[in-house]
Order: structure tokens, then C-alpha cells, then sequence
């Protein structure tokens, strides 16, 4: 991100939010560069919200063609099969993503993002993926942290009523207000990769279920050659055993992820709209954030749960 300063139009546009976190931040939303993978309804709803706040330029990743459960959680994508027949879903979703904000350069990127090289990540500020895999989650984020400027990376993952944000802004520095004083911070982050890898025996009793349970189904999805999101019901007893399997090998109890909860992760593989923007909202609200280095950022997990409603952020790093 560069040192120009706002244009007029865009000073005038964006005057309700520079109001409230400040010219130099909107300067660096304006300029920042996003890069975003798998166009799912929560990543729908966090792309029209950075977009709304003014961000650089949007830059989309799916080639997957628009499906029946696409349209019941993507409201990017309009009801009229004229409009997206024969399109990607990154296409469709750019064209709605355009008309919330002209002054947002949006566009699409074509091919396997697992494919493209560390080079093409370096004209980004922010990456966001989700429908990820295991293995492309730990490669991205690789990726990412093989280039000497610092990428923002997160995933991204909404399973019925149950959501999850992966945050990994490495060796991140930012301010915050204290009282009446602005105290500089400093944050280390994991990798996605070594985040995961924290033995669970040595994580606290109160960590999120949900945080194992992802594990276990991701897992599982990886041990099957499944993509992300391609389990059902029929699936539990095999869930069921990996999870007897990781607990023995954990040394923690197999109550730390019930049933209930493997059996509600299977059943609600699509995803719930207003979790959508939940998760969306939140992330938007972290990827600003971590643009403007303004704010307590999260470290490095966030968990939500619309059975409950509650909303978890847990700090999965070595001791």
C-alpha cells in the first residue's frame, strides 16, 4: 500500500467512515489489494462488505459453474438463470459485487488457486479462502509466508448453523486507544499449519468443541480425498472412528467432541444465511482491521454457534 492520499471523490464518499476511524485508515483501505477464494454465501456477504468500506480492488477466485445450493445462500447471485448460465461463479458474482461500489475494482481470476504461484500472491494485501481443502489451506498460507512482504491471510468456513475464521497475520504490529492514550502492539502469529499441530492435551478444558470437531471432519474430508463440505450423515460412523482415533493419540477424552455435534456438522453441510452474515460481517470487520492496524485484531480462531449464539475467540498457538 502506497502513500497517496484520498481523492476528493473519494473523501466525500467515504466521509461517514473516515469520521469514524480516520483519514489514514480509509487511505490505506483505498489502496489495499484483497484476493478472495470460493464464492460461498458468507464469503458473498464479506465481499460486500469490504467493498462498501472501500478497499482497492477485489479480486475473485471459483470457476465451480452457479448450483441449487449456491442460490439459497449467495445473494450475489440473482434468481435468473439467463444472468448466470454458462458463467462462473466468481463471474456472476463480480458483476452484482460492482454495482455496490464503482469505486472498487473487482475482477476475476481464473484457474486452481492451489496452482498459481508464490509470485501472483505478492500483488495482494489480504487472502482470503474458503471450500479449502487441508492441503490447500496449509499451501496458500505457505504461500503467503514465503513472500517478504507481510500477507494478512485467512480461511473461511460456515457448515449449517456453525461457523469458523482462521487468522494468521504473522508478525503483526498495530495501535490501539487506551484510556486517553493511542499504545502500540504487537502480535505473533501462526501459521495455519502449526495452529493445528498444538497437541490438544496441552489446550485448555474450555477450548471451543467446535474447534475439535472441525478438525476431525477436515481431517476426515483429507484422509477421503473429499473436497471441503462433501460429507453427509452417512459418513458418522467413519467420523466417529478418526475421532476415537485423534482423542487416544491427543490423550484427551472423546467428550471434548460430542456426538451432537459431529452429527449436526454432517447433517447441515450448506449454509445458513444469517450465519452467513455473521461470519461475513466478522470477518469484514477483522480484514479492515488488519488493513488499517487499528484495533485489538483476533488471535487466531473464532468460533460461532447459532444454537446457542455465541460467538468464541480462541488462541490456538504453541505454549
Amino acid at each position: 500500500m502506497n502513500g497517496e492520499e484520498l481523492t476528493e471523490q473519494e473523501t466525500a464518499l467515504y466521509d461517514r467512515q473516515i469520521r469514524v476511524w480516520g483519514a489514514d485508515a480509509q487511505r490505506r483501505l483505498s489502496k489495499s489489494h484483497i484476493l478472495v477464494y470460493g464464492m460461498k454465501g458468507t464469503v458473498a456477504e464479506f465481499c460486500k462488505n469490504i467493498v462498501l468500506a472501500g478497499v482497492g480492488s477485489v479480486t475473485l477466485v471459483d470457476d465451480r459453474a452457479v448450483t441449487e445450493e449456491a442460490l439459497s445462500a449467495n445473494f450475489l447471485i440473482l434468481p435468473d438463470e439467463n444472468l448466470y448460465h454458462g458463467k462462473t461463479l466468481a463471474e456472476v458474482c463480480c458483476a452484482s459485487l460492482k454495482e455496490f461500489n464503482p469505486m472498487v475494482h473487482v475482477s476475476v481470476e481464473k484457474g486452481d488457486i492451489s496452482t498459481f504461484g508464490v509470485e501472483f500472491f505478492e500483488k495482494f494485501d489480504v487472502v482470503v479462502i474458503s471450500c479449502c481443502s487441508l492441503a490447500k489451506k496449509k499451501l496458500i498460507n505457505q504461500k503467503c509466508r514465503k513472500l517478504p512482504k507481510r500477507i494478512a491471510f485467512y480461511t473461511v468456513d460456515c457448515r449449517g448453523s456453525c461457523g469458523e475464521i482462521f487468522v494468521d497475520l504473522q508478525d503483526y504490529k498495530y495501535s490501539k486507544k487506551k484510556l486517553e492514550e493511542t499504545v502500540e502492539c504487537q502480535l505473533e502469529y501462526p501459521s495455519f499449519e502449526d495452529a493445528i499441530a498444538v497437541p490438544w492435551k496441552v489446550l485448555p478444558k474450555r477450548v471451543s468443541k467446535l474447534y475439535f470437531a472441525m478438525r476431525v471432519i477436515e481431517q476426515f474430508e483429507d484422509i477421503e480425498g473429499r473436497n471441503a463440505g462433501q460429507t453427509s450423515i452417512a459418513d458418522l460412523p467413519g467420523v466417529l472412528k478418526l475421532r476415537k482415533e485423534l482423542c487416544e493419540t491427543n490423550s484427551v477424552s472423546e467428550s471434548q467432541i460430542p456426538d451432537a455435534v459431529l452429527e449436526r456438522l454432517l447433517t447441515d453441510t450448506s449454509e445458513y444465511p444469517p450465519v452467513c452474515a455473521i461470519i461475513g460481517g466478522i470477518l469484514g470487520q477483522e480484514v479492515i482491521k488488519a488493513i488499517s492496524g487499528k484495533g485489538d485484531p483476533l488471535k487466531n480462531f473464532f468460533f460461532f454457534d447459532a444454537m446457542d449464539g455465541k460467538g468464541l475467540i480462541e488462541d490456538i498457538s504453541k505454549p
